[in-house]
């Protein structure tokens, strides 16, 4: 795969990313910082490792299966990995500048 169509690729995994909401916050995770690493492989293979606020979070199952099937529809996507990590610990210095003004941490 070529760079340009892994960065359009990559372009769209974010975009669809930034429609995924932890249903208590109403700022989407990409935003939150909560996503950690986007692969996107020669082969169209997409890993995408991602934390929760807390390892204890009530909605991570619903965050995660929300994550997989807006990911699978991505056109020229062929596979989905989700791998929900805990390192580093997130932490709201993660969170983008729209999401702090947003929650009322500007």
């Amino acid at each position: 795969m070529d760079s340009q169509k892994r960065l359009a690729l990559e372009e769209k995994v974010v975009a669809m990313l930034k429609t995924v909401f932890d249903p208590e916050i109403p700022v989407d995770i990409y935003n939150l910082g909560l996503v950690y690493k986007i692969d996107v492989s020669d082969d169209a293979d997409l890993t995408v490792d991602m934390t929760m606020t807390a390892p204890s979070c009530p909605m991570a199952d619903f965050i995660m299966e929300d994550c997989r099937q807006k990911l699978e529809s991505i056109d020229g996507i062929k596979s989905v990995t989700l791998n929900l990590v805990f390192e580093p610990e997130w932490d709201k210095d993660m969170m983008s500048e729209e999401a702090k003004l947003e929650l009322g941490f500007l």
